[in-house]
């Protein structure tokens, strides 16, 4: 009798650990470099995939007030298996687009908190479908975009505190 192994969605990263503090080198205290990331076990089906970078507990964790996004990357072709650390935008896989993200500019921008200490999702979504150009997008269409289509979700978490 032989045990049928199901690969797991999983998303993680040589820069930092799952729940563990970002180095500052990938912050606005550091070089501001995009952290490696890497990815297996993709669904059957996946056509393409979406990462989505933000920080739920701006500006204050205490008191959070929204969502700041980070980073958006869709139409990730699926025979990726992740993004190199402080990947420039010629270097993303082929088919690559990217949204806008809350600086209202393309591209990673590292955690930069202006009080306590924050949490970092970046959260890899697998697609049945390629997504149309929808010319940079804010999170929220990306997200409409993406509804009826997510196969899974897996995420990294990280935290950050600037050291003043």
């Amino acid at each position: 009798m032989s045990a049928l192994m199901i690969a797991m969605f999983t998303l993680i990263s040589a820069s930092f650990s799952h729940n563990a503090a970002i180095p500052s080198r990938y912050t606005c205290d550091g070089a501001d470099r995009s952290p490696a990331l890497s990815w297996n076990g993709l669904p059957e089906g996946t056509q393409s995939l979406v990462l989505i970078v933000d920080d739920p507990d701006a500006p204050d964790p205490a008191a959070p007030k929204m969502t700041w996004v980070h980073w958006i990357l869709y139409n990730i072709p699926p025979s990726a298996s992740g993004l190199a650390e402080g990947i420039q935008e010629k270097d993303l896989p082929t088919g690559t687009l990217q949204g806008l993200n809350d600086w209202k500019k393309t591209g990673y921008g590292g955690p930069c908190p202006p009080i306590g200490t924050h949490r970092y999702f970046h959260k890899l979504y697998a697609l049945d479908t390629m997504l149309p150009d929808l010319h940079q997008p804010t999170k929220a269409k990306l997200e409409q975009a993406m509804h009826g289509h997510i196969l899974a979700q897996t995420e990294l978490v990280g935290h950050y505190q600037r050291q003043r």
